[in-house]
């Protein structure tokens, strides 16, 4: 907080299940002097892109949506693609990926190209090893593309080196960040985007795309037979996220913060005034650090479900089954994250895998975490699973969610958060192991 000067900021942590820490520093409302506390609640941006997903999944075990189906068969107001002259098909699949060729906010394909090089100049001038590991991954026959894979590709949450955090940097420069026209449907809000042009074959290549996501959104519409809207308030109601709601400017919406943003003369002000019913499946909810907690514990349940079937005490089923989460957190090949190189876009979730390179060295925990940006918001949700013993799995000394949650919000846009939720993760975790030994 004191580092990039961030008015509010909530946190909150979980362990095996259980809240273990929550807490909120700062202002919510620093002109009438509201301090945060554990219920405040704030955009959570990009991390709805991960609410979302659960509604998806959901839908797909049920039978209603093919993942691979085009999506013109669940919306057809959104008009089929041709690209290179080549008549091409989005799927579902492509879409939670962000492999589908749809664009971000940035409208012109040169500029992101741009963009991209002068991101891969600055990386080899500050990581001169990294050629090395391309011509490794060259050597074990991994794929290299000509890709459109701007490094800066998520909302706010890479800073060019020269901004402050809450300025405006590049990414915020887009003025669609900046709508301010209230749409009454999901299918309305197609019209931003569904006439432009693919930056790229569908499946050939990563490019996050927060308006991917209102497309999904209209297909979940259209499988559930219900509003997008309310089908994911019906979601958050089972989930028991009782104060999850949609970032509406007209509700009363009780707890709820402001947003700030540093001017260009670095002085705290009041984020300018937006409209996001443009983006509701992207980055248009708000939530606490205890429902994030609490849909963090309902999707590690669910993918640990399945390795406790000697429990004696019968178990109730995940919302989820734990084949799909497992599903949903499998790297996909062709993506890429911003907020932690080590790991892979997954579906709605950036997944770093277990690994270990060299005997003594670094070792790579299995993670799975989705970070936000917004205008005057910042936000992260990090997953850590416990690493079962199977020993204590069969003598039913364990019972599922067996691991360790963080959730971090705060009411500043441009704040990276993905390594402080890392590190405190593994605080609780290595405490955990000392209080188990």
């Amino acid at each position: 907080q004191d580092e990039a000067g961030i008015p509010g900021i909530l946190v909150g942590v979980s362990v095996d299940g259980k809240e273990v820490w929550s807490e909120g520093l700062g202002y919510a409302d620093v002109e009438n002097r509201v301090v945060c506390k554990p219920e405040t609640i704030m955009r959570i941006a990009s991390i709805s892109k991960c609410l979302t997903m659960m509604a998806v999944a959901k839908l797909w075990e049920e039978g209603k949506l093919d993942f691979d189906a085009p999506v013109q068969k669940y919306v057809p107001e959104f008009p089929e693609k041709v690209y290179e002259g080549e008549k091409v098909a989005i799927t579902t699949r492509l879409l939670v990926s962000h492999l589908s060729g749809i664009r971000h906010y940035e409208k012109d394909i040169t500029k992101v190209k741009e963009e991209n090089e002068k991101t891969n100049r600055a990386l080899k001038l500050t990581k001169p090893y990294q050629d090395e590991e391309q011509k490794e991954k060259e050597g074990k026959g991994i794929e290299k593309t000509d890709s459109v894979r701007p490094r800066k590709e998520h909302e706010g949450e890479v800073k060019s080196r020269n901004s402050k955090p809450g300025r405006r940097d590049k990414e915020f420069e887009q003025e669609e960040y900046y709508l301010k026209e209230k749409f009454e449907s999901v299918i309305e809000s197609l019209k931003i985007f569904k006439n432009d042009p693919l930056f790229f074959k569908p499946g050939s290549q990563f490019l996050y795309s927060t308006y991917g996501f209102t497309l999904l959104s209209a297909v979940v519409e259209r499988v559930s037979g219900q509003t997008f809207t309310d089908y994911m308030l019906k979601m958050f109601r089972d989930l028991d996220m009782l104060s999850t709601v949609l970032d509406d400017n007209e509700a009363m919406i009780y707890n709820r913060a402001r947003c700030y943003v540093y001017n260009k003369k670095g002085r705290l002000v009041n984020a300018p005034y937006v409209d996001n019913s443009y983006k509701w499946a992207g980055g248009g909810f708000l939530s606490s650090v205890g429902d994030l907690l609490k849909f963090g514990n309902a999707l590690l349940y669910s993918y640990q479900a399945g390795q406790f079937k000697n429990t004696s005490s019968k178990l109730l089923p995940g919302y989820l089954k734990p084949e799909t989460v497992a599903m949903m957190w499998t790297p996909v090949p062709k993506t890429e994250v911003s907020w932690d190189r080590d790991g892979k876009y997954a579906m709605a979730w950036a997944v770093v895998e277990k690994k270990q390179q060299y005997g003594c060295c670094r070792q790579q925990r299995h993670y799975a975490s989705h970070t936000g940006g917004a205008v005057g918001a910042s936000s992260v949700l990090l997953i850590l699973p416990e690493e079962l013993d199977s020993e204590a799995v069969d003598a039913e000394l364990v019972a599922p969610p067996r691991g360790v949650i963080v959730s971090i919000i705060c009411n500043m846009q441009s704040v990276s958060l993905n390594s402080t939720a890392l590190k405190i993760a593994r605080e609780f975790d290595k405490e955990k192991q000392v209080q188990y030994i």
